[in-house]
């Protein structure tokens, strides 16, 4: 019996009490700020990080797919750094792809898979939101029904005020139209 506790004894100071990862940073912070341009061969992704350029280089990691990157940077005073872009507004090469890291930036090189074509937007979301804000023109319609939607537009948008002067507006034009005194 007493064989077998030290058997089991002489087993434990071999084992690790328990295998536990180094901590590395406390919190993961995502980065929305960043800046971007074209090539005729890539989309260019900059992105500002103070001393980037000083942490190993196995720390900064890009993984990309034909529509998306993701880039981590860990360990970075303290913290990792996630970024993650999705949907794409065209589809680019992954084995084409990568990253430099530079003093204080870090640049995400987007191969496009569709040489010398211009990208309006990194993003289809993007595309999406700025294209509704933009007002529509339709060639085959009446032009005044353009502006009426217009004026429609800034009366809903408008105070008290704005409201009551496009009514003034709207009824004094009325009234000409009535007397036949279409001038203005």
């Amino acid at each position: 019996m007493q064989q077998k506790p030290q058997k089991k004894d002489h087993l434990d100071s071999d084992k690790p009490a328990a295998v536990v990862a180094p901590m590395t940073t406390g919190y993961t912070v995502k980065i929305s700020n960043y800046g971007w341009d074209q090539s005729d061969k890539f989309v260019k992704i900059y992105i500002t990080l103070t001393g980037v350029h000083q942490v190993p280089h196995e720390n900064v990691q890009v993984h990309f797919t034909e529509r998306s990157f993701d880039l981590l940077v860990k360990s970075l005073n303290g913290k990792n750094y996630s970024m993650i872009v999705n949907n794409l507004l065209k589809p680019i090469s992954v084995e084409g792809s990568s990253k430099k890291v530079k003093t204080d930036t870090v640049l995400i090189l987007c191969k496009k898979k569709v040489e010398n074509t211009r990208w309006d937007y990194l993003t289809q979301v993007e595309k999406e939101c700025k294209e509704k804000e933009k007002p529509s023109y339709d060639t085959e319609t009446d032009p005044s029904e353009g502006l009426m939607n217009v004026l429609k537009k800034i009366y809903e948008d408008g105070d008290d005020d704005m409201k009551r002067t496009i009514n003034k507006a709207w009824v004094e034009s009325r009234e000409k139209q009535a007397k036949g005194d279409t001038e203005f």
